[in-house]
């Protein structure tokens, strides 16, 4: 793995000439996705300023140019009609204000109809690398290029820790005001969010309080990445509660959790209806975020980044890594959330194929299951051994994945096997496969699991022993890997 110094991490971007040779290198790569959204150079990770604004779709993502590591960050800027069809924009938001002289991080965007905006945490060090976080806002311009507000919102509050980021903007139309909730820590090392309002978008921001959730109230170190919203009458509260291990997530401190309830505003009190539930079970699922300006109150739009942070994987040798998820569809049914790709990844499926033990580069797998354990093993050799081990144990309703059989391992230390349960017994499977992610969604979005793999040419097999019937299409691309900066 290769060290980086801070020069390097957090040299500026002056030129599309300085990473134009990377991306060429990094194109032919047997990992480049096909239809997720990765970066057009070295890293990306959260996404951000992801809203539907006048018939487009845009998508940021945090994106560090120079190699698969966490440096001056960018907002890197993407659009979609679909949801699925991807074009490359170029850079969105730049490092280059006093307010984010360290990077352009995290953060959401919403529209008024007329406008899109866009808040956002600049990260401002001093010369002695102390770290002052400001809350940015930008509009979208005639160019299609966010312009910067000139002098931040607000900044930090000194009764909280330095970590006070990722702004999420939202209209509450009872109170017909907009809230900000930025993820925060409090001096003391509890992970918290706080809340701020306003009457307008770009002034008159008042700090509320902090957000209070009932029974969490020492709940993780820093909780990353807050986003609510309501579906269906519910109140949906999803964030990354870092710096803490949680029960069957092996030695991970980075998770993405979610709770459905009641906020109230007056109080800023969330009382859940009961315990947190993770929002994906993989090893690879991190700072999700809702889509603004959705459209529809029965559902919500989200996508996470497909990567954890201080972890590393194996494209890192190849100067990139990272990956969005594909776009879900959550419903909230009966009291539990369940989540979905868009329909529209549907029209990405090819002409059916049979079955017969190899996997394309770019699929989906679907299983109709009829009871009983289930072994469905991906990447596998050519005898079968091997690979991305997926056992379901029809007694206690729960699938595990292990994989640890890949050739390419990584991040062993943070752990190679984890547990799926699920609520009600396993009737169907989908796997969406693309060349360096597995997204598994259990039972049409009860439960979902998302990981890295990286195969070999050689791990291009699989196997399946149980009662279940598989169909499987090949996915066309529908993302442009173009070198626009």
């Amino acid at each position: 793995m290769r060290e980086w110094t801070r020069e390097e991490r957090y040299q500026v971007l002056e030129s599309p000439e300085q990473v134009k040779e990377l991306h060429e290198r990094i194109k032919t790569s047997a990992w480049r996705q096909t239809y997720h959204v990765q970066p057009v150079t070295g890293l990306s990770s959260d996404p951000n300023g992801f809203a539907f604004h006048k018939g487009v779709w845009h998508l940021f993502y945090q994106w560090c140019p120079w190699g698969a590591v966490h440096g001056l960050k960018y907002w890197y800027h993407v659009t979609s009609l679909d949801l699925v069809h991807w074009k490359n924009e170029g850079v969105g938001l730049a490092p280059d204000t006093y307010y984010d002289n360290k990077g352009a991080h995290s953060g959401s965007a919403i529209s008024d109809g007329e406008n899109l905006y866009f808040f956002y945490t600049g990260n401002h060090r001093d010369e002695d690398w102390t770290r002052t976080p400001y809350t940015c806002a930008a509009k979208l311009g005639d160019d299609g290029k966010p312009v910067k507000r000139e002098k931040p919102l607000f900044g930090p509050r000194d009764d909280y820790s330095e970590h006070q980021r990722d702004p999420k903007i939202v209209w509450n139309e009872e109170k017909k005001r907009y809230y900000i909730f930025i993820g925060a820590q409090t001096l003391d090392g509890k992970g918290t969010a706080q809340v701020y309002s306003s009457e307008k978008l770009f002034e008159g921001w008042k700090f509320e309080g902090q957000l209070h959730v009932v029974g969490y109230e020492d709940f993780g170190g820093m909780w990353e990445c807050p986003y609510i919203v309501n579906i269906s009458g519910k109140d949906l509260l999803i964030f990354s509660p870092q710096y803490t291990k949680l029960p069957g997530r092996a030695e991970s401190t980075n998770h993405n959790v979610y709770f459905i309830g009641t906020m109230d505003y007056d109080t800023l009190t969330f009382a859940p209806d009961e315990g947190f539930s993770h929002l994906d079970y993989g090893f690879d699922f991190y700072a999700a975020q809702g889509a603004a300006n959705v459209g529809d109150p029965d559902k919500g739009i989200l996508l996470a980044w497909i990567g954890l942070p201080d972890n590393h994987y194996a494209s890192a040798e190849e100067d990139w890594e990272g990956s969005m998820s594909l776009p879900r569809e959550l419903r909230i049914k009966d009291g539990h959330l369940y989540q979905y790709p868009v329909k529209e990844v549907m029209a990405l499926r090819d002409e059916e194929i049979k079955p017969e033990g190899k996997l394309p580069k770019a699929a989906e797998m679907e299983l109709t299951c009829d009871g009983g354990d289930l072994d469905l093993n991906l990447f596998t050799l050519a005898d079968g051994n091997g690979g991305l081990t997926i056992h379901y144990d029809a007694s206690s309703q729960t699938m595990t994945i292990d994989k640890s059989h890949l050739t390419l391992r990584f991040n062993e230390a943070v752990g190679e096997k984890l547990d799926m349960p699920l609520r009600t017994p396993l009737k169907k499977l989908n796997v969406f496969i693309d060349h360096s992610s597995v997204e598994i969604f259990a039972n049409d979005g009860e439960e979902t699991f998302t990981a890295h793999v990286y195969p070999t040419k050689e791990e291009t097999g699989y196997t399946l022993v149980g009662n279940a019937v598989a169909k499987l299409w090949p996915y066309k691309a529908s993302v442009k890997d173009d070198f626009v900066i």
